[in-house]
């Protein structure tokens, strides 16, 4: 929101801070949920650079080569070692082979997708309720704007009705300014989410693979 506000400022020949008083008391709730959603930006930055640094393909290889050879326990070992988040899916799944392996796939599957998705939903929110606040404040506006049109001394209260009328298409501006900004990023998160489904997916149909091929051979 601040960067946000400092180039609507100097569209309009107006400081920061001039433009957030003339916007009107709306401005609170949209600068609120501006501050929102950096803070989930940038946490879920952080968060995706992180996981990418983390991530060590060869690891999930040589465990999938080891259970296909049969060295379930050789294969734990090798991803206990690992931060990669398809390795710890894989250290949990094979760590309940006696049990279901495909049970135990699908729920540590669902632990990394719900760190994945979090933000995800506060972000939908943001860039939803920003353009409604601002809508919001264009009503405020207008409405002071009607409220002085109805003064018997229409030069005294001039002013009135453009500081109505700036409030309104302040506060509209401001709360498109977010949604658009806060889209991006929601989108990217999205798709980041989705990505790591199909990874997860993948890492699934191949265990799958190894489990039934192992389980032909031992028959």
């Amino acid at each position: 929101m601040i960067s946000e506000t400092m180039s609507l400022a100097l569209l309009m020949n107006m400081t920061s801070m001039e433009l957030f008083t003339h916007g009107g008391p709306i401005m609170w709730p949209i600068l609120l949920v501006s501050f929102i959603m950096i803070t989930v930006v940038i946490e879920r930055t952080i968060f995706i650079f992180r996981e990418n640094a983390n991530r060590e393909s060869e690891v999930v290889e040589k465990m999938l080569n080891n259970a296909e050879k049969g060295d379930i326990e050789g294969a734990i070992l090798v991803g206990k070692k690992s931060k990669d988040f398809i390795a710890r899916i894989l250290v949990y799944a094979l760590s309940h082979e006696s049990h279901s392996i495909s049970n135990a796939f699908m729920r540590a599957s669902n632990q990394e997708l719900i760190r994945y998705g979090r933000g995800i939903a506060i972000l939908d929110t943001v860039v939803t309720a920003a353009p409604y606040l601002g809508l919001l404040g264009t009503v405020t506006g207008m409405m002071k704007t009607f409220a002085a049109l109805g003064d018997a001394d229409i030069s005294s209260s001039t002013g009135a009705i453009t500081g109505g009328v700036g409030e309104a298409l302040i506060a509209t501006m401001c709360g498109l300014a977010v949604a658009i900004v806060g889209l991006f990023p929601f989108n990217y998160l999205n798709a980041r989410t989705e990505e790591v489904r199909h990874q997860i997916s993948d890492a699934s149909n191949a265990l799958e693979l190894i489990t039934k091929k192992t389980s032909s051979t031992s028959a």
